[in-house]
């Protein structure tokens, strides 16, 4: 298992500072020492600096700067792989827009040990980003070929704390519940309870939510310690819609 404190230390306690180039290089990952640059230039001007919702946890940034976007990008698409902006994985499916990831991952609130379900795993590339932030990770994706790929991509990069299953994410992953965090990727007309049975006391959810063709809102959700649910909305959002038994 790969372990993220040190980067984090280095980069932020006062001590010597460690390049990006120099943590990718030592990470002995395919694709973390490339393209660099690219990442740097993508955190500083679509996020840390993003106008209406900047970013700001340091931990977040430096997932987003290390994390090989390019990687779970279609060959394609390469050359946009580091724009603020969605892309096309096939199925009909996208990659998140990098400001989208990482103010998803910021209301989170995450911490190292937490247990964060993810639902909707799509290439793999926010849960790569949650691999850089906590020891574990569960995703699903519903469309086998999307789920199979991101698996094996994840492996490839030593992200081994995050475990993937094919399957309808409505659902959850009961078995592995209670979930410190949970953090979904496309659009439900309403939070399914299984989600919010699945949170633990003092967790906290971020999700989209609303139907295909009406406003989407972020919507973060906390359950407190009598295990009531609160929501506070966000701003508008384009995601796709939730299938499976979502749409029963």
């Amino acid at each position: 298992m790969r372990h993220y404190i040190l980067p984090f230390v280095i980069l932020f306690s006062g001590a010597p500072f460690m390049s990006l180039e120099t943590i990718a290089q030592d990470r002995n990952r395919p694709g973390f020492s490339e393209r660099v640059a690219e990442r740097d230039l993508m955190v500083k001007d679509g996020i840390e600096n993003y106008p209406y919702h900047p970013v700001e946890d340091p931990k977040v940034l430096l997932a987003m700067r290390l994390v090989p976007r390019h990687l779970f990008v279609p060959q394609e698409y390469q050359d946009l792989a580091y724009r603020n902006s969605p892309l096309l994985i096939g199925h009909n499916q996208t990659i998140s827009q990098p400001f989208i990831v990482a103010h998803m991952s910021e209301l989170l609130e995450l911490r190292p040990e937490h247990r964060v379900l993810e639902i909707g795993t799509g290439s793999g590339y926010q849960a790569a980003v949650l691999g850089e932030l906590c020891k574990h990770v569960y995703t699903i994706e519903i469309v086998a070929p999307l789920g199979k790929k991101a698996a094996k991509l994840l492996k490839e990069l030593g992200y081994n704390q995050v475990q993937v299953r094919i399957g309808d994410g409505y659902e959850g992953w009961p078995e592995a519940a209670p979930f410190d965090r949970i953090i979904v990727t496309c659009a439900p007309e309403k939070i399914p309870q299984p989600l919010l049975d699945q949170l633990a006391i003092g967790g906290r959810m971020v999700i989209p939510v609303g139907g295909q063709f009406e406003t989407q809102y972020m919507v973060e959700v906390t359950k407190d310690k009598k295990g009531r649910i609160s929501q506070k909305e966000y701003y508008p959002v384009r995601f796709v819609p939730m299938t499976g038994k979502s749409e029963d």
